[in-house]
């Protein structure tokens, strides 16, 4: 039914958002009861390996449901109109796995003491989640998290995809989303040895998902991608 399918979407979506809020504050260390660096009365020994394996969860979740085969492959399953909005939703809970089961690891690599460079640290920590979200926006936003798919089922028109467009950051870099992610991970006024394995294993992440989502994104769209990869950076931007 085209309501279900709708409250769906509406769902999965502020879910997902909601645990993206807590994520923000996870990884910062402020404002949650239960972050990265929580300091614990014992430290498990087998912390590194939990750790580990969580990454895994989240990065194998998030990759697989996002190939082309996969999505053939369910098909049949979990239909058009409601597969982006099952990838927002398992997101969610991976994401929330993730934090809920992560052990924190004892030691600190760095601690910033400056009041200055902590400043322009968490000034970075926030421009990079700032720049994460303007990112969904120079896209399409609601077609990223599955609202645009339960929408257009909704009123009974027929989904097309969004057009390939280059505005704002997209002229300079590929990838600002994941730029974006990268700052906000390292950009930490204290690095303990939990947030460094964190930030490792992530940036391993969105490297590696990067380079499928290049290659799917070559296939599908063809030489007018091939023509933006020549042009623009990939993470980082030309600086002149």
């Amino acid at each position: 039914m085209p309501v279900l399918v709708m409250m769906y979407g509406v769902v999965s979506y502020f879910l997902f958002f909601g645990v993206l809020v807590y994520f923000i504050g996870f990884v910062g260390d402020v404002f949650v009861p239960r972050a990265l660096s929580t300091k614990v009365f014992e430290y498990s020994s087998n912390a590194l390996i939990i750790n580990i394996s969580l990454m895994l969860l989240w990065g194998v979740q998030h990759s697989i449901m996002a190939r082309a085969w996969f999505k053939t492959m369910i098909a049949s399953l979990v239909p058009h109109h409601v597969e982006r909005s099952t990838y927002v939703l398992a997101s969610a809970i991976t994401l929330a796995v993730l934090m809920f089961y992560w052990q924190p690891m004892e030691g600190i690599i760095w601690q910033a003491t400056n009041e200055t460079a902590v400043m322009v640290l968490w000034l970075i920590f926030g421009l990079g989640w700032i720049l994460v979200l303007v990112s969904t926006f120079l896209t399409d936003h609601f077609d990223l998290f599955g609202l645009r798919h339960s929408w257009l089922y909704f009123i009974k028109r027929t989904y097309t995809p969004v057009k390939f467009t280059e505005y704002l950051f997209y002229r300079w870099v590929r990838h600002p989303m994941m730029l974006g992610l990268l700052l906000a991970f390292w950009s930490i006024p204290t690095m303990t040895v939990g947030h460094l394995v964190f930030s490792i294993g992530m940036t391993i992440y969105v490297l590696v998902g990067i380079h499928f989502e290049e290659k799917g994104l070559a296939k599908t769209i063809g030489q007018p991608y091939e023509d933006y990869q020549q042009r623009t950076k990939k993470i980082i931007p030309n600086i002149y």
